[in-house]
């Protein structure tokens, strides 16, 4: 029991976000995302990339220990 006010609040909530229009600036989205740190035509890639594959060099320094 008690549960009516808290269901009532959460179908109130519910039906502003659902019938909602809220105002998005999406000049500023796409900087936002434009931002990344993707390397762009012209650019070095960073020294370590975890995900390299791994040289012939760091093999064998990991065989030998």
């Amino acid at each position: 029991m008690g549960r009516g006010r808290a269901k009532a609040k959460q179908t109130k909530v519910a039906r502003e976000l659902k019938y909602s229009s809220p105002t998005m600036d999406l000049d500023a989205l796409q900087r936002e995302i434009g931002s990344g740190t993707a390397l762009h035509d012209g650019e070095a890639e960073d020294e370590y990339d975890p995900y390299a594959p791994a040289s012939d060099a760091d093999e064998d320094d990991y065989r030998r220990r």
